[in-house]
């Protein structure tokens, strides 16, 4: 369970570093070529969607690395899933 508990948290992360690359690199710079008028009017619903996921990823990942660390992995894992 501790090795399924760490792949998650792994997996957890990854994924919302994964959606952060993808606006940061992506997203952001492309609404900014349509102009303020046009990525203003797209801004909030994809802020709305985003943030329902991030948030549950924040939330899952720092879970499992909860639960990794109660089950004895290094404390590294519980500090990696804090930040």
């Amino acid at each position: 369970m501790q090795t399924v508990a760490q792949f998650l948290t792994t997996f957890c992360c990854s994924l919302f570093a994964g959606g952060a690359l993808y606006v940061g690199l992506v997203e952001h710079p492309a609404r900014m070529e349509c102009g303020t008028q046009v990525a203003v009017t797209e801004f909030s619903p994809s802020y709305r969607r985003a943030a329902v996921m991030q948030a549950l990823l924040a939330v899952l990942g720092f879970l499992f690395s909860l639960i990794a660390w109660l089950q004895g992995s290094d404390i590294r894992w519980l500090v990696g899933g804090v930040l």
